[in-house]
């Protein structure tokens, strides 16, 4: 009170987003555009302003989620621009996948832990990996190609984006980024949900990624014949479906074991691929049981001794 009688209006920011090392904003776009935009200093100069002093922010990184975008007009671009990967969630696919989840199936999986000190240490080995001219031109092309088609990513997002390359390249143990890496862009580089598929393909095309390449052949592959059997169910393509699910998980498994270093991203579809195998599995069994079912039910009833009054 007494700060308040001078006129000093310091905030008290223990246990507050000022003094915190990562934080995570849910919901995000429910809080009105004023309260948003305060946040862009912090966020971006790591400072916040306390009784007009800027004090220095031990932030290290912010995460935000939200069911919605924020609409046009509201004001919100710039704050929207410094989420640098974007990840948009859909609901569980496949029926496996849904039920997995009912059961708590993972839930006493013990996660990997990182304390503070070991995240500082990997961001100055970070900083340490170095970029390709290759990989310059590569991300000029491609912001080219963009432009081409009406999509506009910031130039900061382009500069801050070399942060990201840097740090795939780290996880994969290299000290240099690849033409590889650039795939990671295509979450990165979009403003709209509209845009995804565009600079997803863009993005692609100037990665050269053969993994990459080969996984998004697969999954296709695996979609065209799951769809196949959703249309006919019958006995002989649900068989037919399992083999060639059979063959694309066989490939799935070449590929891990000639790439070990990208088994992470191989075993995500290779779940996928034997999560929609069973789904046939099941589409095809299930009209069998039930015809098997309706035939013993009419044996008995055929069998039965019947009385007439």
């Amino acid at each position: 009170m007494k700060d308040l009688e001078k006129g000093i209006y310091k905030r008290n920011t223990k246990t507050k987003m000022p003094e915190a090392d990562l934080v995570f904003l849910d919901e995000i776009f429910k809080a009105n555009s004023a309260i948003l935009n305060s946040l862009l200093t912090l966020i971006n100069e790591r400072l916040f302003y306390n009784n007009g002093s800027p004090v220095q922010v031990p932030l290290m990184s912010v995460i935000g989620a939200s069911n919605e975008y924020p609409e046009e007009g509201e004001g919100l671009e710039a704050l929207f621009d410094r989420f640098l990967l974007r990840f948009e969630i859909d609901y569980l696919a496949g029926d496996s996948n849904f039920i997995s989840m009912m059961k708590d199936a993972g839930q006493d999986k013990q996660m990997p832990a990182m304390t503070m000190e070991e995240l500082i240490y990997l961001q100055l080995l970070t900083d340490k990996v170095v970029i390709q001219d290759e990989v310059y031109t590569a991300i000029s092309k491609i912001r080219k190609a963009l432009h081409d088609e009406g999509i506009r990513p910031s130039d900061r997002r382009f500069k801050q984006s070399l942060s990201i390359l840097k740090a795939r390249a780290l996880i994969r143990n290299r000290q240099v980024v690849s033409v590889d890496d650039i795939v990671i862009l295509e979450n990165a580089l979009w403003e709209t949900v509209d845009q995804k598929e565009a600079v997803s393909i863009i993005v692609r095309r100037h990665a050269q990624d053969t993994v990459i390449r080969m996984l998004d052949t697969i999954r296709n592959e695996a979609n065209e014949i799951f769809n196949s059997i959703m249309q006919d169910n019958s006995i002989e393509i649900g068989m037919e479906a399992t083999q060639k699910m059979k063959a694309l998980e066989t490939d799935l498994n070449d590929l891990k074991r000639r790439h070990e270093e990208r088994s992470v991203e191989i075993d995500v579809l290779l779940v996928n691929v034997k999560s929609l195998q069973q789904e046939i599995l099941n589409a095809t069994l299930e009209p069998l049981y039930f015809n098997a079912l309706h035939d013993k039910n009419e044996i008995e009833e055929s069998s039965g001794i019947f009385y007439r009054m």
